[in-house]
């Protein structure tokens, strides 16, 4: 990971900021409770919520009151923030295919996906 952050393509965004557009990328509406983000980003809460507001200001995420808990926050990717997620993304799945390569099988691909996903899930 320290190699792969290392190698970052992008000087538009920080390897973080990056994790935060791909969270918010994969859910619905590309939006997601700023509790539920810091769930899956290895960041501290006010990390987080420093790194948002600095996204926010670029234009990237958009930060809305939770209308279901007035104390919470949404947070939303924009147009913007999404298409330079996907451009990043796009550079830095090249990089993590440099990388790993053909190291593992479709198989082992497979399996190394269900269990990063039942981690992740804490089951």
């Amino acid at each position: 990971m320290r190699s792969i952050a290392a190698d970052f393509p992008s000087r538009d965004i920080s390897f973080n900021e990056y994790d935060v557009m791909f969270n918010l990328s994969r859910a619905p509406e590309w939006r997601l409770r700023l509790r539920d983000l810091n769930r899956n980003v290895l960041l501290t809460q006010p990390s987080v919520s420093r790194l948002v507001d600095r996204l926010a200001l670029r234009g990237y995420v958009q930060k809305h009151i939770d209308p279901a808990d007035g104390r919470g926050a949404l947070i939303e990717l924009t147009d913007a923030g999404f298409e330079l997620f996907r451009r990043v993304a796009l550079q830095h799945m090249a990089t993590i295919t440099e990388r790993i390569g053909d190291s593992l099988s479709t198989d082992e691909l497979t399996q190394l996906i269900g269990l990063c996903d039942r981690l992740r899930a804490g089951d």
